[in-house]
């Protein structure tokens, strides 16, 4: 694994070419290493990325009883899970990483009882996990948070009901989704998260013979069953991956084909990529996207899939930094995303902040800095920008940028970035 004391060197002025190939979405693989907890025996995921999060993962699952083998080379993972699993899952692991928390219901669900820390992750703003406590207590669990635990029991089992999220939280509907499959009776989700991951995850659930309907909508049903049966199950392409590509593509003027990538999953943010002035063609086995010219400046609000990803707002921000015109960014999901721009503002982008607004005028080139980034998807933005800016930038606390993109530095190199990890 890189040193977390690691940097990204970025020299400027290089236009990305060639092929980039998508491995599966750490939002899904990690999500379903936890579903395994549902079933005895061994579970077999295949296309996981090898990135610091499935390894956090693993680790956490191996403690808890777990026994997990990870062929990086081939991206299989094999979780043989015990008759009896743990059901604590401590603060040193996962303040590492905010996936952690979907322990939380496949463990109420099929042992009765749960601790699990309050997550830690990102530092991209509040995300509470309300949601996931009132949904547990809607399902019959006496569930609250403790001396920096959620704490859920229930001893007897969980019962089907009726929930409707005040928000569609993509966790709260996995988490519930993963307690309510071994639940007696019928449990519909309301407002339920419509995203892909979400998805993946209830065809992994059904795959172990889970009763679900209505996946991919506002409203999921499902029907509990006594007892699942482990599976295999080929991880989801990732799209917040594939979008990243697509957008470099256009910030470099560059032409990139992404194998792996799913256009369905893509619509809106390739949509604005068009709006810029880039040519997005499908191919065989994924899309290309091609710019030819100076980007024009596109206006984004983030929203809920299957509006504009929240993880994608970094680089639509960098595209307009350096795109032709005036733009406004509004982001509507975590309000600690703008972090990023008191970066950008480093390179020299003219960004304002206004509430959750930002109001970006376009210049032609930024100016290389030392700058450092603060999340995943702002990590890789400054190295983005670092592509398109005057000189050498420096991007510190690296390891962000490894929880959620295998071989990054590689990949940049292949396509002709002159990028190193320092």
């Amino acid at each position: 694994m890189p040193e977390a004391s690691s940097q990204f060197r970025v020299l400027g002025g290089t236009r990305l070419v060639g092929e980039v190939n998508v491995t599966g979405a750490k939002n899904s693989a990690l999500k379903l290493m936890a579903a395994t907890l549902l079933a005895v025996g061994e579970s077999t995921i295949t296309n996981i990325p090898d990135i610091a999060d499935v390894h956090i993962m693993s680790e956490l699952l191996t403690r808890l009883g777990c026994t997990c083998t990870f062929d990086a080379k081939t991206g299989t993972m094999k979780i043989l899970v015990p008759e009896v699993p743990g059901h604590r899952a401590d603060y040193d692991l996962v303040r590492k990483m905010r996936a952690s928390i979907n322990v939380l219901g496949p463990l109420v669900g099929r042992i009765g009882k749960v601790e699990v820390a309050l997550p830690g992750g990102d530092a991209i703003g509040s995300r509470g996990i309300d949601f996931h406590i009132k949904g547990l207590i809607d399902l019959g669990a006496e569930a609250h948070s403790e001396h920096g635990y959620v704490i859920a029991t229930a001893q007897s089992g969980l019962i089907g009901a009726d929930i409707f999220l005040d928000f569609p939280s993509v966790g709260a509907t996995e988490n519930l989704l993963t307690a309510a499959v071994l639940a007696k009776g019928v449990t519909t989700i309301d407002n339920a998260a419509r995203e892909p991951d979400v998805v993946d995850l209830g065809e992994f659930l059904i795959g172990m013979g889970a009763k679900i309907e209505g996946l991919g909508t506002s409203t999921i049903k499902i029907t509990g069953v006594s007892q699942l049966q482990p599976t295999t199950h080929a991880t989801l392409a990732d799209r917040i991956v594939a979008g990243t590509w697509a957008f470099a593509a256009a910030i470099t003027q560059g032409d990139i084909t992404i194998n792996g990538g799913r256009i369905e999953h893509l619509e809106v943010p390739l949509d604005k990529l068009v709006e810029a002035g880039a040519v997005v063609t499908k191919t065989p086995n994924g899309f290309r996207v091609k710019m030819t010219k100076r980007p024009i400046a596109v206006d984004v609000a983030t929203l809920p899939y299957p509006g504009f990803a929240t993880d994608l707002q970094p680089f639509v921000i960098t595209m307009n930094a350096i795109a032709e015109g005036n733009s406004i960014v509004t982001e509507n999901v975590f309000e600690g995303r703008f972090m990023f721009v008191n970066e950008m503002q480093r390179l020299g982008a003219d960004i304002h902040i206004d509430g959750h607004h930002a109001s970006i005028t376009g210049i032609p080139q930024l100016s290389g800095a030392p700058v450092a980034a603060t999340d995943i998807r702002a990590g890789a933005g400054l190295v983005l920008a670092g592509l398109v800016s005057e000189g050498e930038t420096t991007v510190e606390d690296a390891f962000h940028v490894d929880r959620g993109y295998p071989g990054f530095v590689e990949s940049l190199r292949a396509l002709g970035a002159k990028v190193e990890r320092i």
